[in-house]
């Protein structure tokens, strides 16, 4: 019997990427042999990067990992999930709070569209990150350089100083 070809979607706003994020895509890929990073298009967060220079960062980042790509997304994950033809929805998980919210998410998604969905933890270092968390204090001007790949990171401080200076 032939293996069977299996793609996935790790879904997400990525605003920024945060290294918790490409721990779970580094380990994500290792269980599937195509992994989509669908940014996504959320109109209710107030983004610091638009979806396209998000996909640009991301795309960077993982450009030596086979197997990994990245494209940007509006509507219903399950909807893009299913015109890329993914059988799997990757989710990192760092807390009983990502827990609770994510189990409801993945049943929801089973239940309407048949997708399944694999969870990987975070690993321990990354466990309290978020790219909001992330957001918020940099704007505060605190050092987040060890929550973010280098390049992200250069690109966020050079953000906040564009939009301070516009104020």
């Amino acid at each position: 019997m032939a293996k069977k070809h299996v793609r996935a979607i790790f879904p997400g706003s990525f605003d920024p990427i945060t290294n918790g994020h490409l721990d779970v895509i580094k380990r994500g890929i290792e269980l599937f042999d195509e992994l989509i990073i669908a940014v996504g298009r959320s109109p209710i967060k107030n983004p610091l990067f638009t979806p396209d220079e998000r996909v640009e960062m991301i795309a960077e980042l993982v450009a030596d990992i086979p197997g990994v790509s990245v494209e940007s997304f509006d509507g219903l994950t399950v909807e893009y999930a299913a015109k890329k033809k993914a059988e799997v929805i990757l989710r990192g998980l760092r807390s009983l709070t990502d827990v609770q919210y994510e189990f409801k998410l993945a049943m929801t998604n089973r239940a309407v569209a048949g997708i399944e969905t694999v969870f990987i933890m975070t690993s321990e270092e990354y466990g309290f990150t978020s790219s909001t968390l992330i957001r918020e204090v940099a704007s505060l001007g605190g050092n987040v350089s060890n929550l973010i790949p280098k390049n992200i990171y250069d690109r966020v401080q050079q953000r906040l100083e564009r939009l301070k200076n516009q104020q």
